[in-house]
C-alpha cells in the first residue's frame, strides 16, 4: 500500500510529451462562458463557502449594528484601539490554543498557568527592583515567565503524548494545581510591580506608530504563530494529527514529540501573556485568569478551529477573539445589562459549535473516497485551507 498521499494530476500536457495536433494543451473553460468569468464567479463560489468567510461577515454586521445603535460613539478609533488592547493578551495565548485544538486537544489550563507565571515573575521582578536596572529586571521577568508557562506545558505535553492521558483531564489537573501554588506562592495576596516603572509604562502608554504597544506584540505573535501553522511542515503535521493521528504514526511522523512541543508552546505563550497582563494591570491577580482560559478557547471555536480536531485558521481566531469583544463592547455602549452581555457571548459559542458539527456532518457525507490519511484525514486536510 502506498504510503503517499496521491495528487491529481493538474490540467495540460505532460512535460517533455509533445501536444497531439489539433488538442489544446489546457482545459478550457465552460460552453458559453468565457474563462475570466468562469474563474471569478468560482472564485466568489469558494469564498462564500468558507466558514471564515462567514465569521468575518459576523463580525462585520455586529460592528455596523453596534455603529449605528449608540450613534457612532461606538465606532471610533479610540474605541476600537481599546478592543485590540483588551484582547491583545488573549490573542497570545489564543495562538497557542489553535494549535491544541487542531490536534483535537484542549488545554483548561492556560489561565492558571497565566496567573503561575505572573506571580513567579512579578516575586522576582520586585525582588531585584532597588538593586538593578530596569531594562535587567524586566529581561529576567520575562525570561522568568516564559520558562515557567513552558514548564508547565511540558508536563502537559509529556502526559498527554506519553502517558496517553485524555487532554481534558490532565489540564483540569495542571489547572488546579498551577493556580493552587501561585496562591502559596503569594499567600492569596496580588503583587504589585509599581517599582518596574519600565514595564508599566510600556504596557500603558507606549504606542508604535499610534496603535498601544501591547497591540502590536500580539500582532507579531499572531503573524508569526500563522505563518508557522500554515507555511511550515510544523504546521501541516498539526493537520494531519488532529484529522488522525494513528495514520500519521503510520507515515513517519513523530506525534508524541509534536504534541509535547504543541503544549510546550502553549505554555510559553501563555508566560509571554503574564507579561503583558502585568504591563497592562501594573499587578497579578490570582482571580482575574480564572476565566482566561475560557475565553481563549470561546475565541478559538467561534473563530471555526474544530473542536474535533484537523481543522482551523489563524485569522480565524483573531476574528473570533473580536467577536466576543465587540459584543461586550457595544452592549457596554447601547446600555444593556452587564448580564446579558455573557449570554450573547455563549450564544454565539453555542452557534459556532453547532455550525462546526453540521459542517464536519456534510463533509463525511461528500467525501468517502479513500486516501492514505483515512477518509476523515482527508477531508480535513484538504480543508484546512478553508
Amino acid at each position: 500500500m502506498s504510503t503517499t498521499p496521491s495528487l491529481s494530476k493538474p490540467d495540460g500536457p505532460t512535460p517533455g510529451k509533445p501536444v497531439a495536433a489539433g488538442s489544446s494543451p489546457v482545459s478550457g473553460p465552460s460552453p458559453g462562458v468565457p474563462r475570466d468569468e468562469e474563474l471569478s464567479g468560482n472564485l466568489f463560489s469558494n469564498l462564500f463557502k468558507r466558514q471564515t468567510t462567514w465569521i468575518f461577515l459576523v463580525l462585520v454586521v455586529l460592528v455596523v449594528f453596534f455603529g449605528i445603535q449608540s450613534g457612532g460613539r461606538f465606532s471610533t478609533a479610540s474605541n476600537f484601539l481599546l478592543i485590540s488592547q483588551n484582547v491583545a493578551v488573549l490573542a497570545v495565548i489564543a495562538v497557542g490554543m489553535t494549535f491544541v485544538i487542531i490536534t483535537s486537544g484542549i488545554d483548561l489550563s492556560v489561565g492558571s498557568v497565566l496567573v503561575f507565571a505572573s506571580v513567579v515573575s512579578a516575586k522576582v521582578m520586585s525582588s531585584m527592583a532597588d538593586s538593578n536596572g530596569p531594562g535587567l529586571v524586566i529581561l529576567v521577568g520575562v525570561l522568568v515567565a516564559v520558562f515557567t508557562g513552558a514548564a508547565w506545558g511540558l508536563i502537559n505535553g509529556f502526559l498527554v503524548a506519553k502517558a496517553k492521558v485524555p487532554p481534558l483531564i490532565v489540564t483540569l489537573g495542571t489547572l488546579s494545581a498551577s493556580l493552587g501554588l501561585a496562591q502559596v506562592i503569594s499567600k492569596g495576596v496580588d503583587i504589585p510591580i509599581g517599582k518596574v516603572q519600565a514595564l508599566t509604562d510600556f504596557g500603558i502608554y507606549q504606542r508604535i506608530l499610534g496603535v498601544p504597544a501591547l497591540v502590536v506584540v500580539a500582532l507579531v505573535i499572531l503573524v508569526i504563530g500563522g505563518v508557522v501553522l500554515h507555511k511550515t511542515k510544523f504546521g501541516r503535521y498539526t493537520y494531519a494529527i488532529g484529522s488522525n493521528e494513528e495514520a500519521s504514526r503510520r507515515v513517519g511522523i513523530k506525534v508524541d514529540r509534536h504534541l509535547i512541543l504543541i503544549y510546550l508552546y502553549t505554555g510559553a505563550l501563555a508566560g509571554v501573556g503574564a507579561v503583558m497582563f502585568l504591563a497592562q494591570f501594573t499587578t497579578t491577580s490570582i482571580a482575574g485568569g480564572t476565566q482566561t482560559n475560557l475565553n481563549v478557547i470561546t475565541a478559538v471555536v467561534i473563530g471555526g478551529t474544530s473542536i474535533f480536531g484537523g481543522l482551523g485558521t489563524m485569522f480565524g481566531t483573531v476574528v473570533g477573539l473580536f467577536i466576543p469583544a465587540v459584543l461586550q463592547s457595544g452592549l457596554v455602549i447601547i446600555g444593556v445589562q452587564s448580564f446579558w452581555q455573557l449570554v450573547a457571548v455563549g450564544a454565539v459559542l453555542v452557534a459556532a459549535v453547532y455550525v462546526d458539527q453540521t459542517r464536519r456532518k456534510a463533509a463525511l457525507r461528500g467525501s468517502r473516497t479513500s486516501t492514505p490519511f483515512g477518509k476523515r484525514a482527508g477531508r480535513k486536510v484538504i480543508a484546512t485551507d478553508k
